[in-house]
């Protein structure tokens, strides 16, 4: 079984720019595996994030320690002990994905028995503005099943009632992104139930979420920053309420399968979300968001060009990818 790996850059320029409490970017910046072997070539993607100190340069470094044992044959499991869960084993193990599936003759789903991806209503996410300004952008998207709205500690209920008042029916996740302290976040719960906000995503620092053990909360928490592999399931059942998986964070749709199990386990709901990224990121996690109770894979959309064939967004509904794109032959 003789293999080839190559792992490089790829940059994609952003139609609008995205801000969150953390900053505001301008670009996708990601990293593209390709393994190739008899002929079929299995693709992957991962989207590195400096929140974990990850760069561009420390994800391709990783792959290229590995490229030894990747060439040599490794499966997926023995992936997860040569690379550390992150955005570089990510996009290797869905290269190993595709590359599996085009081999087999199979899809991805059916090698593991899932439903095939269906087309799923996908948050469209709002950046963080003036209250004016992320309104406008919320009339825009009015109509769609489901909005998320970014907001950090500066008056966030101020923009919530402007994009509320705009955007009055869809479902809402609102995503403070570890802005928010405890007193905040216990004096906001009335409002937030008011507004008929569905779920508040990682509302306090990761690692200072000790406080929510014992706090109910008017509003379902996610655990977003504060969980990234199976270990972290005990102490995140015990302070939220819903675990958002990320595949960049899990490292690959491997390890994202056993952390939704893990997490059904514990009585849990899922969320599968995404970097701000190209259709190759979001192909895999449209195989987990059949299980998922909240969806948030809407970041080819902040593209002005996504990869071709890829997946494609019509009013808040996300419809899987072409044929042959990722995950199936």
């Amino acid at each position: 079984m003789l293999r080839q790996i190559s792992a490089g850059q790829t940059s994609f320029r952003l139609n609008r720019p995205f801000r969150i409490s953390r900053g505001t970017k301008t670009a996708a910046d990601v990293v593209t595996v390709e393994i190739t072997q008899g002929g079929v070539i299995g693709r992957g993607e991962g989207v590195p994030y400096a929140r974990y100190d990850e760069t561009l340069d420390s994800a391709l470094q990783e792959i290229e320690r590995a490229r030894i044992a990747i060439e040599a044959g490794v499966d997926r499991r023995g992936l997860l002990d040569l690379m550390p869960a992150g955005a570089g084993r990510n996009a290797v193990d869905c290269a190993l994905w595709d590359l599996e599936a085009k081999l087999a003759g199979k899809s991805v789903s059916e090698l593991v028995g899932w439903p095939e991806p269906a087309p799923v209503a996908t948050a469209m996410t709002v950046g963080i503005d003036t209250p004016a300004n992320m309104a406008a952008a919320a009339l825009v998207l009015h109509n769609v099943p489901l909005l998320k709205v970014k907001v950090d500690d500066d008056d966030p209920l101020a923009a919530l009632r402007a994009v509320r008042e705009v955007a009055p029916t869809p479902r809402l996740i609102v995503d403070p992104n570890e802005s928010w302290s405890m007193q905040g976040l216990a004096d906001r719960q009335a409002a937030l139930a008011g507004l008929k906000v569905d779920l508040l995503e990682q509302p306090l620092p990761a690692g200072e979420d000790a406080e929510l053990e014992g706090f109910a909360p008017l509003v379902p928490l996610a655990a977003d920053e504060s969980g990234h592999v199976w270990d972290d399931i005990p102490q995140i059942a015990r302070r939220y309420q819903v675990i958002n998986i990320k595949l960049d964070k899990t490292g690959g749709l491997t390890t994202a399968f056993e952390v939704s199990t893990a997490a059904q386990q514990a009585g849990l709901q899922l969320m599968v979300g995404c970097m701000v990224s190209s259709s190759l990121s979001i192909a895999p996690a449209l195989v987990l968001a059949q299980r998922c109770a909240f969806i948030d894979l809407d970041g080819p959309t902040w593209l002005a060009a996504d990869r071709p064939h890829g997946v494609k967004e019509v009013e808040g509904v996300m419809t899987p990818a072409a044929q042959g794109f990722w995950g199936s032959p």
